[in-house]
């Protein structure tokens, strides 16, 4: 699995607003969709393109599309609020939706929809998820993705744990992962040291 840690100091900025715990729940939303727009940039750099002729006001020329754009998934509920700058950068692709929620007492992810075509073979995806603490919510998304055909995975999070990093790469099923850090580690309750709390909670408030 390849790793990237997206290193600009535009990223370093919209991530130090998420992790202050005075930001409102305005300034984290619109910090992580600025945030989630650098990353996803990185992570489609290398998207095959198709060339067709187009023509400028002053004369022919050519142009390119995408040639196979990908289906986006954010994760249910944190990742909505990556999911409208996914979207602005790739308005030719469809999204779908996985709904996981996590268990507090075992940290165990627990999926409550998942509305994604029936089949992904031969069709990139993108998954957007905030946080990559334990790396559980996000294996069980991608054993959803694997099993209707999807073969080309690619994880954008805003900061990941060691621990879930090495997680998803022993999954196998990631052809990429990208975020803006890679934190120290995981605390007794598997939240993300330093980390910035509860993504979900930050964008949204308390469930």
């Amino acid at each position: 699995m390849q790793t990237v840690v997206v290193e600009h100091p535009i990223v370093r900025s919209r991530l130090s607003v998420m992790r202050d715990e005075t930001s409102s729940n305005a300034e984290f939303r619109a910090a992580l969709r600025e945030l989630s727009t650098l990353l996803v940039y990185e992570a489609t750099r290398d998207l095959p393109l198709t060339e067709l002729d187009i023509t400028t006001p002053v004369g022919p020329t050519k142009g390119h599309t995408l040639a196979n754009p990908p289906l986006i998934v954010p994760v249910l509920r944190a990742g909505l609020g990556m999911a409208e700058a996914a979207f602005n950068l790739l308005p030719e692709s469809q999204m779908g939706f996985v709904g996981l929620a996590r268990n507090e007492q075992t940290h165990d992810p627990e999926a409550y929809m998942a509305s994604l075509p029936d089949s992904l073979a031969g069709r990139p995806v993108i998954v957007l998820d905030p946080m990559l603490a334990t790396g559980g919510s996000l294996a069980h998304c991608c054993e959803l993705l694997s099993t209707r055909g999807a073969t080309t995975i690619v994880v954008v999070c805003a900061l990941a744990a060691p621990e879930g990093v090495h997680r998803i790469e022993a999954s196998g099923l990631v052809s990429s992962l990208f975020t803006a850090s890679i934190d120290e580690g995981l605390n007794s309750n598997a939240y993300i040291v330093p980390g910035l709390g509860d993504a979900g909670d930050r964008q949204f408030g308390p469930r």
